[in-house]
């Protein structure tokens, strides 16, 4: 399978949806991720590839042939995520499933308000429900606490993801932060290089001789981001030629003195534009603050890592 990137044209893109208001969803994810992402959940919950024979529940109380309606209820304010999965996962279990969505990703969702109607056989509504569920209601949290922190963040400075995501479901999460209003990061390992603390410890060199050796072995055209733990590090990261400067556990106040400082060098060196980044220690209390500090980017891993989940009920009904 080929790797996946960010279809919004990679790290480098500016979300379409800022400050936290609604605006056109991102563009969707591939079917194909999206199914393979879907089937794989499915197997797990109903136990191989035999969706019909899954759920002995199901299979024991409700009669094959009744249908049903269900509909998908937003029981808390929140910024959606993920409706094209939802729908998608009773269309995988059985192709006579039809769906109606009354909102797309990236609305901002009212309590009470209905979010999609979904109908078919009763059977297939059941056995997909969890899984659906998981999916819609996992992306929403993220669109929402993304939407939340951009517009904590109140300035210039771009909310960006992290790598600390669920194993195996990075595009979807990546996708709900897009649809949220923040931005990604790297994708992946493979993607954009990230000379953290632990690759300068074992390259056994100062961060200013290898980063020139890191662009001479990946090309002119790949981005570079190295991570500073103090300012003389920084300064060596703008000297070694660093696209960006990833700002480590430093506090508001030290980096109100210091991104200038660094600015002025990278001009200095031949008028380089350096982006520089925040990251660690950094939480809803103190966001604004290092907003403010003047920095381009502020990375949060708990964009994906620690969220709550959007609360979504999915209400089924028999259909005469």
């Amino acid at each position: 399978m080929s790797r996946p990137v960010p279809i919004d044209g990679g790290s480098t893109g500016e979300s379409t949806a800022r400050r936290g208001a609604p605006s056109a969803a991102p563009a969707p994810l591939s079917r194909e991720l999206v199914d393979e992402r879907i089937d794989a959940a499915l197997r797990e919950d109903l136990g191989g590839d035999d969706y019909r024979a899954g759920d002995v529940t199901t299979d024991a109380c409700v009669p094959r042939e009744r249908r049903a309606v269900g509909t998908l209820l937003a029981k808390e304010p929140g910024r959606l995520a993920g409706l094209d999965v939802f729908c998608r996962v009773f269309e995988r279990i059985d192709a006579a499933v039809a769906s109606e969505r009354a909102a797309r990703d990236g609305d901002v969702l009212a309590a009470g308000q209905r979010v999609a109607r979904v109908s078919g056989p009763a059977w297939a509504l059941l056995a997909g429900e969890r899984t659906a569920l998981n999916f819609v209601q996992r992306l929403s949290g993220i669109a929402t606490q993304a939407a939340r922190w951009v517009e904590l963040a109140g300035s210039r400075a771009r909310i960006l993801d992290t790598r600390k995501t669920t194993p195996g479901l990075r595009a979807l999460e990546k996708y709900a932060v897009r649809c949220g209003g923040a931005t990604n990061h790297r994708f992946a390992l493979y993607d954009e290089v990230l000379v953290k603390d632990n690759h300068v410890d074992l390259a056994g060199c100062a961060i200013e001789e290898l980063l020139p050796r890191v662009r001479a072995r990946v090309g002119a055209s790949m981005r570079i981001t190295c991570e500073a733990r103090t300012a003389s590090e920084a300064a060596a990261a703008v000297d070694g030629g660093a696209d960006v400067v990833l700002l480590d556990n430093f506090t508001p106040a030290e980096l109100s003195a210091l991104v200038p400082t660094l600015a002025s060098r990278a001009r200095a060196r031949g008028g380089r534009r350096v982006e520089l980044e925040a990251s660690g220690g950094i939480d809803e209390r103190n966001l604004r603050a290092y907003a403010d500090a003047g920095v381009d980017r502020i990375s949060i891993g708990a964009l994906t890592h620690s969220v709550r989940a959007l609360d979504l009920s999915f209400k089924l009904e028999p259909l005469a």
